[in-house]
């Protein structure tokens, strides 16, 4: 029967190395994986971090093997490319970064091995992701094993799968589970034994068969019911010869209807169950994606607190150990491959081998219900033909290897809802950022009340909103300030105007915590994307987090806002409460300042502001404490000074009456003389990295989105998608812009 050795400890590591070593290197780093060489550089901001080429070397003895017929390196993650070489022979290759692969190392072994893994995550026109808002880390970052198995041994070539599949199929009060197992080398006298099993473990059900295919009918099934009971069946599957059993393997399921109507959203088992919840990424402060299990553990037990209902895990295949989490929690789950951003030409065969291994490998996990088939893919300008082919393709190949879930995709919010690469998949859901990128909050809810309108057959969703919050305070925050307060505003508008409207398929906050986007420069934290509702360090839960919680969660609380404001020059001051209990009192040194009740869960009270105060909020037998202080000025500590940029708003000279970096784009758009101008700025920005005009007449759809931003703010943004600018090019189109009369 197989074994699994953890093959994580003592890997020698170089990024400075030019070529494969012969024999076990002298000189270079000690590690155990999982490993990211991206874990800081990829963090700090500048657009700078590590990528290329980096190797991993570890010796073993084939002695310390167990002993077995075929030996498979596993590797859970590399990324993006890697290649193994076994004592100086080239074994396997891979291409993506975040998917399960395996190499047969068998007839590369001798008594002494030495293992070269040559990791590259550098710049690619056939592998994806190559642009995207996220730091594209590198390195052996999942865990590694290697597995010995018998001659005869369930399938461990076919894109990393593991070789079973569970396919469960509802009927009334009953279910069917069929099970389908994949052999290599089978020999003509071995059998299967397959055993079916409750949650406990418990054997409710054998067969022993010849086929590779069998039935099982549970009667009276427990069904996988979201949070509410997240029941999973197992089933064992044993390759026998005689007594003696050859190989094993299982999977857990579990047996649930669902479907996503274009009228009443998700329905689970046949009631609602509307999906509520948020985006992930699966990286951390100091650490990258080189995660460990109290990690994955962490973030959900995070995100369960909130009463999230569905994660979107974006934008690539997460840890096999996460889905697991989902099945077990009930989270009901979008998977996605990393299809994003910019279509490349040449990498159609990447998104159908990593397609395929994403369904292959998570099949029968019943938390996933879609899978995604990209992400904002007309970013940098309209579908094409090549695009929709594109689509087309992963669509109908998702169909052929899954019956039983749906697709979806998530566009862009300049993508033009009548273009026809949006009617492509079952489902649809837009980033939207109404209220933050440009335009206000006002806006989200009706777009999708017009797509509903002109589409009413296709279930339309929200994959993105969301806007970015530092550890700055304002008692009258503003759209881009970066303020906890203007968050929290943010996401109590957003809620009230996508939670009430029940047609909508699914709503996925952007994004559950901060993560690492190491070309952004904002919010005076640079290399982060901060639209987290928990910081990048897990540590602390933004008050937006509450608002969330007030509406999702079943667990009594109250929380007080702007716990990390406490300065404040105002006489009387705002304070916000949230909470899911239907009466909050608020007590400022004792004294009562009324009780108010709310069935948006969002409570405001005036504050007399005098000296320091003590606040106390009750909602039944929950209550929660803060503390105000009365100064004469405002206290700069709260207020956002970028750092590191090129230029900041002082640096910039802006005549009265006239355009300069310091306007926003709204006014600048406004005049043909200055829109022609910037438009003009960002044109050659574009073609001196070869993207020539189509991604200039984009940005001129995207400006129109950002409106709410500065131009000085803008170009900082631009980075992400790497584009850069020096001061000098930026001073001499402010002096451009000094010349133009701002229109009236």
């Amino acid at each position: 029967m197989r074994t699994v050795i953890n093959f994580n400890t003592k890997w020698a590591f170089s990024k400075e190395a030019a070529e494969v070593p012969q024999t076990m290197p002298e000189k270079w780093y000690w590690v155990n994986l999982p490993h990211t060489w991206n874990a800081i550089d990829g963090q700090d901001g500048g657009n700078d971090y590590y990528r290329g080429t980096a190797y991993y070397a570890k010796e073993f003895e084939k002695i310390d093997l167990p002993k077995a017929d075929q030996y498979y390196l596993e590797f859970r993650g590399a990324n993006a490319s890697a290649v193994v070489y076994v004592n100086g022979k080239k074994a396997g290759s891979h291409d993506g970064g975040y998917s399960t692969w395996r190499v047969n190392i068998t007839d590369y072994l001798d008594n002494r091995n030495l293992v070269v893994v040559e990791v590259d995550n550098g710049m690619s026109d056939r592998v994806y992701p190559q642009n995207a808002d996220f730091t594209f880390y590198g390195g052996l970052y999942r865990d590694v094993s290697i597995i010995a198995v018998n001659e005869s041994h369930f399938d461990l070539d076919y894109y990393g799968g593991p070789g079973i599949k569970v396919t469960s199929e509802v009927k009334g009060k009953n279910a069917k589970a069929e099970v389908e197992v994949y052999v290599t080398n089978r020999k003509d006298y071995q059998m299967f034994a397959y055993t079916l099993r409750d949650a406990e473990g418990k054997a409710i059900a054998e067969k022993f068969s010849p086929d590779t295919k069998v039935v099982f009918d549970i009667e009276n099934v427990h069904l996988w019911n979201g949070k509410k009971d997240p029941y999973l069946y197992s089933v064992d599957a044993s390759l026998v010869a005689g007594t003696d059993i050859v190989d094993r393997v299982s999977a857990r399921f579990g047996c649930r209807t669902f479907k996503i109507d274009p009228d009443n959203g998700f329905i689970l088992n046949g009631e609602a169950y509307p999906l509520r919840g948020v985006s992930r990424h699966q990286d951390r402060w100091g650490i990258g994606n080189a995660l460990l299990p109290e990690h994955h553990r962490e973030d959900m037990d995070l995100i369960c607190e909130l009463g999230a209902t569905t994660i979107r895990l974006a934008h690539y295949q997460h840890d096999q150990y996460f889905y697991d989490l989902c099945d077990e929690r009930g989270l009901v789950i979008w998977a996605e491959i990393p299809y994003i951003s910019s279509h490349m030409p040449n990498g159609r065969a990447n998104t159908v081998s990593q397609m395929k291994e994403l369904i292959t490998q998570n099949y029968n996990h019943p938390s996933i219900v879609v899978w995604g088939l990209s992400n904002e893919i007309t970013m940098t300008g309209a579908s094409d033909e090549d695009l929709i082919e594109n689509h087309h393709i992963l669509n109908d190949l998702a169909h052929e290897m899954d019956k039983t879930r749906l697709t979806t995709m998530a566009c862009v919010s300049m993508c033009s809802m009548d273009d026809p690469y949006v009617q492509i998949p079952d489902t649809v859901s837009y980033n939207h950022y109404f209220g933050w990128y440009g335009g206000d909050t006002s806006m989200n809810g009706p777009w999708f009340d017009r797509f509903h309108a002109k589409y009413p057959s296709i279930p339309i969703g929200c994959s993105e909103y969301g806007c970015e919050a530092l550890n700055w305070h304002n008692s009258d925050p503003q759209q881009g300030d970066y303020s906890e307060e203007y968050q929290a505003y943010y996401h109590e508008e957003l809620i009230k105007q996508l939670y009430t409207r029940k047609y909508m398929w699914a709503t996925h906050v952007w994004n559950m915590f901060d993560f690492g986007a190491d070309a952004r420069n904002e919010g005076g934290e640079n290399g982060q994307n901060h639209k987290g509702l928990v910081t990048f360090d897990r540590k602390y839960k933004k008050d937006a987090f509450y608002a969330y919680k007030a509406w999702l969660s079943d667990e009594p609380f109250v929380h007080i806002c702007g716990k990390r404001y406490v300065d404040r020059v105002e006489d009387a001051t705002k304070v916000t409460v949230y909470s899911n209990q239907p009466e909050v009192e608020l007590f400022a040194d004792g004294i009562s300042l009324g009780k108010q009740a709310s069935p948006e869960h969002f409570f405001y009270f005036t504050v007399p502001n005098e000296g320091e105060t003590e606040l106390l909020a009750v909602a039944g037998g929950c209550s929660d404490t803060s503390r105000i202080r009365k100064v004469n000025k405002f206290n700069d500590a709260y207020r956002l000074v970028e750092k590191g940029a090129i230029l900041n708003w002082f640096d910039i000279t802006a005549p009265e009456g006239f355009y300069s970096l310091n306007d926003k784009l709204e006014e600048i758009m406004k005049s043909e003389e200055s829109r022609s101008i910037l438009l003009q700025f960002i044109k050659l920005a574009l073609e001196s990295l070869g993207q020539g005009a189509g991604g200039a007449d984009s940005m001129g759809s995207m400006m129109q989105m950002l409106g709410s931003f500065t131009i000085l703010r803008l170009t900082s943004l631009m980075g992400s998608a790497n584009v850069t600018f020096t001061k000098e090019q930026l001073l001499d189109l402010n002096k451009k812009l000094n010349q133009i009369k701002k229109t009236a």
